[in-house]
């Protein structure tokens, strides 16, 4: 075991796929000698070479149709997206072309080595142009599967996992978890499974549930519930899509209580997804509405970052709610 933080777990992880497949190929904005805006890539080039990680033109469609027609030619792409904000201008070859290449000719041809890497997420005032969420948009896609890792252990293991995968993967990386997350990971390979979320704490009363950086936030809020004598079920749901519904419902129907929280704005977030799901699955079986804890219906502020954020008094007031329920 080495002590590391997400970002070097996740530099491990790019130095393992790329050592053992010399048609992996890392890219993206700033990505070569410099080692990206958060060093995720640092040393790769150096390593491998110019030709197998390298910086490209500043234009995110470009980034993924290069990426795309690399995958389609059986190249291993791990293209970096420099900020999830600037995904947007990808999004047409993410959502109707990466996603749905397979379909078009019956698995003749595919781009499932395709694999899309993207810091997310607030916490490091950033304002509104590098602090959203948005796997909400890409969770109606099908064809596309979304990871999202809470700590180093997880990072390496499930971005390996999303490399070796054979459906593009979209790895969204806590940024404001890079450095401030550290733990002991394991140097040798690993992989842990994409769709199957982790029961972190065994509980009784009422379950917790989030992913990535919010992780964090609901955890920090057991502790205080638990000083109140609740026992909180926390789930890290670690897969966006597919995401492990059996998991959660076991989970709901042993303490009759649900809260979920996102760091993305409340309306539309996949949040709303997942409340739909469990009470359709566990109905009779609920002791109070599904609380829903989620950023707000605003732009991403500045000045009032902690004012949006849902952090762990927000979940522990809703996790009061539903026990008074």
């Amino acid at each position: 075991m080495a002590n590391m933080n997400l970002l070097q777990a996740i530099n491990n992880a790019l130095d393992i796929a790329m050592a053992e497949n010399d048609q992996a190929l890392c890219f993206g904005e700033d990505v070569g000698h410099f080692g990206g805006v958060f060093r995720a890539t640092s040393g790769l080039q150096e390593k491998y070479g110019k030709a197998r990680c390298f910086n490209t033109p500043l234009v995110e469609q470009g980034v993924i149709g290069f990426a795309n027609g690399l995958a389609a030619q059986g190249s291993v792409p791990i293209a970096e997206i420099q900020f999830a904000d600037y995904i947007f201008p990808a999004f047409d070859q993410i959502v109707n072309e990466s996603a749905k290449f397979r379909y078009r000719s019956g698995n003749e041809f595919n781009v499932g080595n395709l694999t899309i890497r993207t810091p997310y997420g607030g916490g490091i005032a950033g304002g509104l142009y590098h602090s959203q969420s948005p796997e909400a948009y890409f969770a109606h896609t099908p064809g596309l599967k979304i990871v999202v890792p809470r700590n180093p252990y997880q990072a390496k293991g499930l971005l390996l996992a999303s490399i070796r995968d054979d459906n593009p993967v979209i790895f969204f990386e806590p940024k404001r978890l890079y450095r401030a997350s550290t733990g002991e990971v394991p140097e040798q390979d690993y992989q842990l499974p994409i769709g199957k979320a982790e029961v972190v704490t065994q509980g009784s009363d009422i379950s917790l549930l989030a992913w990535g950086a919010q992780m964090e936030h609901i955890e920090k809020a057991a502790e205080l519930a638990h000083a109140d004598g609740i026992s909180c079920e926390i789930i890290d749901l670690r897969t966006i899509l597919p995401w492990d519904v059996e998991t959660v419902a076991q989970s709901v129907l042993k303490t009759g209580r649900l809260v979920i929280s996102q760091e993305a704005p409340l309306t539309a977030g996949f949040a709303s997804e997942i409340a739909a799901t469990i009470q359709q699955a566990c109905f009779l079986h609920l002791e109070s509405p599904i609380e829903r804890v989620c950023g707000l219906d605003t732009p991403y502020p500045l000045a009032l970052e902690k004012e949006y954020a849902a952090d762990h008094l927000k979940v522990y007031e809703a996790i009061k709610r539903s026990m008074n329920y």
